[in-house]
């Protein structure tokens, strides 16, 4: 969360000339429900499931997509295998202490950290980066998210496919 994935992934996307998703949009879309309330009223388990069948669904149809994932995706069933063999994933690196701040500062409502005070805020943010940064540093592209644009973004996937198709 605040990692920028869905106003990167958008901006992305135009320089790429690809379609963009979200993939929290489109299971919100898909079930007409949101997010927390699929969490609220299902659980976890049910929105992982879900979650799972929305993915495998947008990687069958859209494989020049640029596709934002939820901070928790990998880190279920085999998603983390199923996109790194069906595309890029990236990293977006950010310390807690940046990812607090863009949180609290942005108009998305975070039913589960709207209460949180600044402290335990990063305290919250910190213990969630450190459960999934073994699945994050997994990805075939890990990149710094400070000051980071598209035009950045792209340069740093070219070099990468440069570096893996030769």
């Amino acid at each position: 969360m605040g990692s920028g994935k869905t106003s990167l992934g958008k901006k992305l996307a135009q320089v790429l000339r690809r379609t963009f998703i979200d993939l929290d949009q489109y299971i919100e879309k898909k079930m007409a429900l949101s997010i927390p309330v699929i969490f609220n009223q299902f659980g976890e388990d049910e929105f992982r499931r879900i979650e799972k069948e929305c993915l495998e669904e947008l990687i069958q149809t859209n494989n020049l997509a640029v596709i934002a994932l939820g901070g928790g995706t990998i880190c279920f069933f085999d998603n983390l295998q199923e996109i790194k063999k069906n595309g890029l994933l990236i990293y977006l690196q950010l310390p807690p202490k940046v990812l607090a701040e863009r949180i609290k500062k942005s108009k998305t409502v975070r039913p589960l950290l709207q209460k949180l005070k600044s402290d335990e805020l990063l305290l919250t943010i910190e213990n969630k980066l450190n459960s999934r940064l073994q699945y994050y540093e997994q990805a075939q592209l890990c990149v710094n998210g400070l000051n980071l644009t598209p035009q950045i973004l792209q340069h740093n996937i070219i070099e990468y496919q440069q570096k893996n198709n030769s």
